[in-house]
């Protein structure tokens, strides 16, 4: 039946992390299921064990029918036929509900014997298939991790073909439990179509039959019309059933025919000999790896495989795959590897990371299959042992990147001081569009995977072969970069360090909320599973109380500055304790845009977001001081102008009253302009034609002897100048 999701039984043996998330879903859906059937058997015994009560079971089932739109099922989709059916059915319902007459009989046939069988049969059979499929894959990893300790000894045969053996059986009963929870699961898709309808169909007939005084509300041709099509949609249903599990089961009978070779890890000798195949570009499939430990080596068991040139892992309960080594650097090469404790052992080299990573295969084929998958990639990249190829196979074409509008928010960002042009900004690329899973994906925002690379702002970087090498924007050594940023930190208030990867950024419409920085986690992690981007730029984020940094660690310099001005709101992951975003304001636009960042860290992202708010607070405490001190210092300067042009005034008022009161004892001539310098007593003494005056020029006095002090007491004219000039 269209539209029906299923699980791939070709899948159950390889037991991918995949299949598991997916089994996961089906597991969740068969809970929900089974939860909203008792539900409905819940109302349905309602009705049949109160006749007074009829019309408020009947509502309550009604009510009961609609709330199957919001469960919200992860294999139902919103407009399917049965979710519009059973809304139908909830309207009939409602006009059911005002009739009081019942028969215990007919429901207990019609209504309550298919409900029954659907909840014990069916959904009981479904909980004891997941015991025995959570105790078959227990026996089976118990079974693989005795047979892979196995040592290389020739006098432990026995116990290897012991564990051999064990491993065969534990595996095949893993298969085969699998293979039939598996089909349980599809299988309940289609019944959950009948099932749940056959009860209300058993419903209605006997409300029509029984029901005299609701023969206007029930009889009536659309109803008949609704009933014969839900009639025939289920005998539909159920002879698809019929030719699924049949269908179901030939293909069991086949997989277990062609899988019966991968049930043993080392195939006997009796079994036919395949080759392994040297000519793979790709692989995938289960390896041990080994990690050291302070006493001894750990071997784990997770799923590899190459994707982009890169070996990436994933362990069961990993939701996304992480990078092991890149397959594309210089000098990496696999080979065989001997191992004390362990068979079928080979690692990974590489010359220039100074790295070996040692991993362990089920059998020899494998190992060799891996190893030329590993050698065949790098071969591809233009890269042997010993030296580079002479002639590399030709590269595959990558997809064309344009310029991301969203990248502002990381050009539009305060500059460090000290750049020489903080406008001479390279927009980093990203997709010009990308197909997401979910509706709500945005296409038309485009997506930063990657910060600006210091290099990009200078124009006169010469080509090279090999790796990109990165240089100083700002020609200054890595030394004095390095100085002068630490002499940034040392008269910060509050300074944290932290490692972290950029995943990208983009666009957003609001400055804050914690459902849109989760939103948009979830479209840059989708985005980037579509795309193959699984390379991250790694970077030292310095929380300070000023302004929150990105430095580059080969370098030292400063890859991008964000002011805390401009941080709006930041946020951990709920799911994820390692990812976190922060939304940053556009300074350059002037219509107010922001961008939300996102980084993977190595500490739990709470950690950063707490050193953050703690910048922040201080940052806002250290604004309000400063503005508080230059309010008294205006203050301050307002009381001391003030008091300067009091003191001017004061001086200008003085100098007038002692021109006035100098005017007023100076002995003047009759018109005012001349200054008499005799005292009317020594008229006498001087001759009347010798009387000296004063003009505005300098004054000059005759040489004349100087009048007798004793013949008048009266103060000379001097004296009193004196006087006045001492008052």
């Amino acid at each position: 039946m269209p539209g029906i999701e299923r699980l791939h039984l070709e899948d159950a043996l390889e037991d991918s992390p995949q299949t598991r998330n997916l089994l996961s879903v089906f597991e969740r859906d068969a809970s929900i299921l089974k939860k909203y059937s008792g539900g409905l058997h819940n109302c349905c015994q309602r009705i049949m064990s109160a006749q007074n009560e009829l019309c408020a079971a009947t509502q309550a089932l009604a009510q009961h029918l609609r709330l199957y739109d919001v469960q919200k099922f992860p294999l139902e989709a919103e407009d399917s036929v049965l979710n519009a059916t059973l809304k139908q059915f909830a309207s009939y319902l409602d006009d059911v509900s005002s009739i009081h007459q019942v028969l215990s009989a007919q429901f207990s046939e019609t209504m309550m014997y298919p409900l029954n069988r659907f909840l014990q049969a069916d959904l009981e059979e479904i909980s004891t298939m997941f015991e025995m499929f959570q105790i078959a894959s227990h026996e089976h990893e118990q079974a693989m991790m005795k047979y892979m300790k196995l040592s290389k000894k020739k006098d432990s045969e026995r116990q290897r073909t012991e564990a051999n053996e064990e491993l065969y059986v534990m595996r095949k009963k893993f298969h085969q439990t699998s293979l039939h929870y598996y089909s349980s699961l599809n299988a309940l898709q289609y019944k959950r179509r009948c099932f749940l309808l056959e009860p209300l169909i058993g419903f209605m007939q006997a409300e029509r039959t029984f029901f005299h005084m609701g023969q206007d509300a029930l009889c009536k041709s659309e109803i008949e019309d609704f009933l014969s099509n839900i009639s025939a949609s289920i005998q539909q249903v159920q002879t698809e059933l019929k030719e699924e599990t049949k269908k179901t089961v030939e293909l069991i009978d086949s997989l277990e025919q062609q899988s019966a070779h991968m049930y043993y890890a080392d195939p006997p000798i009796d079994m036919p000999y395949i080759p392994p195949n040297i000519n793979l570009s790709q692989k995938a499939g289960y390896l041990y790896i080994r990690k050291q430990q302070l006493i001894g080596n750990k071997w784990d068991r997770c799923f590899f495989f190459t994707q982009g040139g890169n070996l990436m892992c994933q362990a069961k309960e990993e939701i996304a795959g992480k990078l092991i080594i890149d397959l594309n650097e210089e000098g990496v090469f696999a080979e065989p590897a001997e191992s004390d404790d362990r068979r079928f052992t080979f690692q990974i080299n590489s010359a220039k990371l100074k790295k070996s990573v040692g991993l362990q295969a089920e059998n020899e084929r494998e190992r060799d299959e891996w190893i030329s998958a590993i050698n065949n990639i790098v071969r591809g990249g233009g890269f042997v042992k010993g030296g580079k190829s002479t002639q590399a196979a030709p590269e595959p074409k990558k997809k064309e990147r344009h310029p991301s509008s969203s990248s502002a928010s990381l050009q539009q960002s305060e500059p460090e001081s000290g750049s020489p042009d903080s406008n001479s900004v390279t927009t980093s690329s990203a997709p010009p569009s990308i197909t997401a899973p979910s509706a709500s994906m945005t296409l038309e925002t485009p997506i930063q995977f990657d910060h600006m690379i210091p290099t990009e702002a200078n124009g006169n970087v010469k080509s090279q072969t090999g790796p990109p090498k990165r240089i100083n924007p700002f020609d200054q050594s890595a030394i004095d970069v390095l100085n002068a940023l630490d002499d940034a930190l040392e008269h910060a208030v509050f300074s944290e360090q932290f490692t972290v990867r950029f995943l990208g950024s983009m666009e957003v419409k609001m400055d804050r909320g914690e459902k849109l920085v989760s939103e948009t986690i979830r479209q840059i992690m989708a985005a980037r599973a579509i795309q193959n981007v699984f390379k991250m730029t790694e970077s030292r984020m310095i929380v300070t109380n000023e302004s929150l940094r990105l430095i580059d660690p080969a370098t030292n310099c400063i890859r991008v500055r964000f002011a805390l001005e401009d941080i709006s709101f930041w946020s951990a992951h709920q799911e994820n304790n390692r990812l976190l975003g922060f939304i940053t304001r556009n300074r350059g636009s002037s219509l107010g845009t922001f961008a939300c960042h996102v980084f993977e860290s190595n500490v739990p992202a709470v950690e950063i977001c707490q050193a953050i708010s703690t910048a922040t607070k201080l940052a806002f405490q250290a604004l309000m001081e400063k503005k508080a001190a230059e309010k008294i210092r205006t203050v301050k300067e307002r009381e001391k102008n003030l008091l300067l042009a009091n003191i001017s005034q004061l001086e200008d008022k003085d100098e007038d009253d002692y021109d006035i009161g100098l005017s007023s004892h100076l002995p003047l001539s009759p018109d005012g302009k001349y200054l008499v310098l005799t005292a009317p007593e020594d008229d006498d003494l001087l001759p009347e034609t010798e009387a000296i005056a004063i003009s505005s020029q300098p004054i000059s006095l005759p040489a004349q002897p100087a009048p007798s002090k004793s013949k008048s007491s009266q103060p000379t004219d001097e004296e009193e100048i004196d006087k006045e000039s001492e008052a």
